[in-house]
């Protein structure tokens, strides 16, 4: 029996000496997909928002268990929005640490959004400081950049970092060029291939991306925030000064306000097409005082239309005055979940139009419309031809409206719904934009209706869709011009028409 036993011991020790010395199975290798195909991952997506970002005074507390109710409803990734300025989450002086109890608290966000297999965006939300005083805060804001990236270094590319929300104030868009290439840097230190996504200044509109410089880096993906009309969005929106005076405002998706939003896009459109850069929609929203078939009808269409782009989305917010979810009843607003994950793209509805003016440039007569330089500054001139009016800008003014191209005289109804339709191009621009406005002829200049389209060389038509808060006989048509030098931008074929709903 004992020399059984050491027979058995001899043959098990040589096993062990033969599979100790076979060479290890490689271990599995982190794999880092490519921005285009991270952007398709992220789908449909929503905003943790007024958690994180918030102050204590208006902050929603966060739920774990929503992100189980966010990746069941059918979205495929979640945006937390985070502010890291506060005083009681990171040091205002060097060496800017941020808390560890509270990056304890975002990493254990990361960690439920994965558990649900979610992909989660990390932004930087709110730096206030940085905007009021970027070279002040410059230090600051990359020393957290590092401590983020730093932590987060081994995580899977299901995790995204977003540089800064929404740049503006003195953050200009030349400064905010330097400061998201330097904060790429950073993160490229640590993350060398994990996606990071960049937004335009001036508020991360479409409008900022006349004059953002997209870095050189095959994982960066383009972020743009679409709230128009703004009007419609924002009514009733405590924050948003007048904002009262919009209640009401609806829009009913028809195929000229579509056309609007994809005019708003057409830059963007153009730009991921002949740069290859994915596109995330990181914000979007109507607030709940519009009514909700109108939120409905709106959300639904962005949703649809920003897939077809191949735009990944999200939405704006999950909980509080935009939301689709009642924490305190367990509820949801089943319409606007319908209109983000499920309901397919509508026919557009179909209104009549009555028209009530028409520009008449013919013989060169200027139609009651004269050009207005604003500002000491401003130097422009107009040219009429061919039943069209050319505007040439030669030295533009620091404000668009320092140059304004100005028709008197027009009358508008309250409660009434207007479309204003014109064609536009500047011959000498890829880029250009100009704002166009109903607005009071006398201070304060109250607009009744206004939006900036970007015009390029080739001939296009826009809408203006706007309902008037109240009655003005003589209101005025209004384009401002003053934000480019060296340009010519030509107008015809100007509309107003009554929208008989």
């Amino acid at each position: 029996m004992k020399k059984r036993s050491l027979l058995l011991l001899a043959i098990y020790f040589f096993l062990f000496q033969q599979c100790s010395n076979q060479p290890e199975e490689p271990k599995e290798k982190k794999t880092w997909r490519s921005a285009s195909e991270i952007n398709t991952r992220l789908g449909k997506g929503i905003n943790i928002g007024n958690t994180y970002e918030a102050m204590p005074s208006w902050q929603s507390p966060f739920d774990p268990a929503d992100l189980k109710r966010i990746a069941d409803l059918g979205f495929t990734h979640v945006r937390l929005p985070i502010r890291w300025e506060r005083d009681d989450r990171s040091m205002s002086a060097a060496p800017y640490t941020i808390e560890h109890s509270f990056m304890s608290t975002i990493q254990s966000v990361v960690d439920e959004a994965l558990r649900q297999k979610l992909h989660i965006i990390l932004n930087m939300h709110h730096h206030d400081a940085l905007m009021v005083n970027p070279a002040g805060e410059k230090a600051r804001f990359l020393s957290q950049w590092e401590q983020i990236a730093g932590l987060f270094k081994e995580y899977p590319d299901s995790l995204l970092f977003e540089i800064l929300n929404e740049p503006h104030d003195k953050l200009t868009p030349t400064l905010w060029n330097n400061y998201l290439e330097e904060a790429l840097q950073v993160i490229r230190k640590t993350n060398p291939k994990r996606c990071v996504l960049v937004g335009t200044a001036e508020w991360g509109g479409v409008g900022g991306l006349r004059s953002l410089v997209i870095p050189d880096d095959p994982q960066v993906i383009l972020t743009i925030h679409y709230y128009n009309p703004f009007q419609f969005t924002h009514q009733g929106a405590g924050w948003s000064e007048g904002s009262d005076a919009w209640l009401g405002t609806q829009w009913r998706d028809t195929e000229f306000e579509r056309q609007a939003v994809e005019e708003d896009f057409k830059t963007i459109v153009r730009l991921a097409v002949e740069k290859h850069i994915p596109v995330h929609v990181g914000e979007f929203g109507a607030y709940s005082r519009a009514d909700i078939q109108s939120r409905v009808r709106w959300t639904r269409f962005l949703a649809r239309w920003f897939e077809q782009q191949g735009f990944s989305w999200a939405y704006w917010e999950w909980n509080s005055g935009f939301g689709i979810y009642d924490p305190q009843k367990g509820r949801y607003q089943t319409q606007l979940v319908d209109a983000l994950i499920s309901d397919p793209m509508p026919e557009p509805y179909i209104p009549e139009y009555m028209n009530l003016y028409s520009s008449d440039f013919t013989n060169g007569q200027s139609d009651g419309w004269f050009l207005s330089n604003n500002d000491a500054s401003a130097r422009s001139s107009m040219a009429i031809a061919n039943n069209k009016v050319t505007v040439t800008v030669t030295q533009p003014g620091a404000l668009g409206w320092h140059i304004q191209f100005i028709k008197p005289g027009i009358g508008i109804e309250k409660g009434k719904t207007y479309r204003l339709y014109f064609s536009a191009s500047s011959p000498d621009s890829d880029y250009r934009s100009l704002e166009v406005a109903i607005t009071r002829n006398s201070d304060p200049w109250t607009a009744y209706g206004n939006r900036s389209v970007v015009i390029d060389k080739s001939r296009s038509s826009y809408n203006l869709l706007f309902t008037s808060v109240q009655n003005d006989p003589q209101a005025r048509i209004v384009f401002s011009l003053g934000n480019a030098g060296n340009t010519r931008v030509v107008l015809s074929d100007i509309h107003l028409m009554e929208v008989k709903f």
